[in-house]
């Protein structure tokens, strides 16, 4: 009743729009507001894992702010762990939801990353563009005040999901046991995120999509962990052109740490699931979706691909693989180094590949079985941008560059593309999303 009443308050007929609400309802905002969030977690080295809940809590604020103002489109309330009804909008009160959702982002943003003036200068320059636009000022005034309150829900909800608590348990114990993962040079970091399958999760149980068992340590060369090991050496010193290239796309290394002589210096890029939320904004502007429409599809990528960083974690802290790097260095050939540099937690399964199976699989659902599109997110590290026929086609291509990277083994990628796939069905189901509607 509420969006009823509200949909007719704002006149949402093209035809009886004001001038300035067909301005400032531009999917554009959140689009811009997504990639400030981005910018800023690049800037601040956010891990892969904790950038995933960010963009989750960021992207469900926006889409439950915007629910109200279209009845098309369904809560999320009681369908995500946890998450109760937000406030709903007051009847007979104009608002601008898409100026209110990206009060909601960037409130919920603000709370969840270090570069807080950031936020607080797009904020500002938002209002003055909508308000340039012609937005009145009692319209700006409840459409922020809307936004603040839906912002303060999402907040209080995402405080109860364990992640403050895990700040301060126990750091990982590195086991100096044959066969388990151990920190990596040049920098030696220690085990990001070790406890990440603590929190609860939006859709999953953290082990509910347990994957097999990787492949029993071994160091005879006639075992099945050998040859594995082997295959990654041999790979990376015979890498084609394309492989190298393909590699370096898919990179997507928060926090690189390079060496020159005596001078150790970083290089920042995009995290894993920030790569899959960019692909989420390019598809929503190749089909120039509506606001609410890109609201929803950033919420249920953002959502999957939290639900994946949990599901890997879980594996990764529990089997605690060996990374082929120590492995080829102890075993095979002390001098060997991987093309891309190995990331500070254990191997099995390969994140790259449990997270973009099931973006892959919730995108495909949004958009299409064949969405051909070109994915232009690594131009700004000076990588060219490549050519995809199909989400599913890019998830794999970016399961590969692990192994062509010498990061993972092939069990690793293949059954983290099972992990993956299947996490990202279920996601597909529980939201009940319509194969081909988008």
């Amino acid at each position: 009743m509420v969006a009823l009443l509200v949909t007719m308050v704002m006149g949402l007929a093209a035809h009886s729009q004001p001038q300035w609400l067909r301005k400032t309802e531009d999917p554009e905002y959140l689009h811009r507001a997504v990639k400030l969030l981005t910018d800023i977690m690049v800037h601040d080295i956010y891990s892969p894992p904790v950038a995933s809940r960010t963009y989750a809590y960021v992207s469900v604020a926006a889409y439950e702010t915007l629910v109200p103002s279209n009845s098309n489109y369904v809560s999320l309330a009681g369908r995500v762990h946890g998450l109760q009804p937000a406030p709903a909008p007051v009847p007979a009160v104009q608002y601008s939801f898409t100026l209110a959702a990206v009060q909601a982002m960037l409130t919920v943003g603000k709370s969840m990353v270090i570069s807080e003036a950031v936020m607080d200068n797009f904020r500002q320059t938002v209002i003055q563009t909508m308000k340039a636009d012609g937005m009145p000022g009692s319209v700006m005034d409840s459409s922020l005040a809307y936004g603040s309150r839906v912002a303060a829900h999402i907040l209080s909800w995402a405080a109860a999901d364990h992640y403050l608590q895990t700040r301060s348990l126990p750091k990982y114990a590195v086991n100096n046991a044959p066969g388990y993962w151990k920190p990596t040079p040049p920098a030696y970091i220690k085990a990001v995120e070790p406890h990440w399958n603590q929190l609860r999760p939006f859709l999953i149980d953290a082990a509910q999509f347990k994957p097999s068992p990787p492949p029993s340590f071994s160091t005879d060369t006639a075992s099945r962990f050998y040859k594995e090991a082997n295959a990654v050496y041999y790979a990376g010193k015979g890498l084609t052109s394309e492989q190298t290239a393909i590699a370096s796309f898919w990179d997507c290394n928060p926090f690189k740490v390079n060496l020159r002589g005596h001078v150790m210096f970083a290089t920042k890029k995009i995290s894993p699931g920030g790569h899959w939320i960019n692909i989420t904004a390019m598809a929503c502007r190749q089909l120039q979706k509506d606001v609410v429409a890109t609201a929803e599809a950033y919420a249920f990528a953002a959502i999957g691909i939290a639900d994946a960083f949990i599901s890997c974690w879980d594996e990764k802290y529990r089997s605690n693989v060996i990374r082929p790097e120590t492995y080829i260095n102890q075993y095979i050939d002390v001098d060997w180094l991987p093309l891309l540099q190995t990331p500070p937690f254990p191997e099995y399964t390969s994140g790259h590949s449990v997270v973009s199976a099931c973006a892959a699989e919730i995108l495909t659902s949004l958009f299409g079985d064949h969405f051909s599109y070109v994915d232009a997110t690594e131009t700004e590290f000076d990588l060219p941008p490549r050519r995809f026929s199909s989400f599913r086609q890019a998830a794999e291509e970016a399961a590969i560059s692990r192994f062509y990277g010498g990061i993972h083994y092939m069990p690793s990628i293949k059954n983290g593309l099972d992990e993956g796939t299947a996490i990202g069905k279920y996601v597909v189901e529980k939201l009940n999303i319509k194969q081909g509607t988008f």
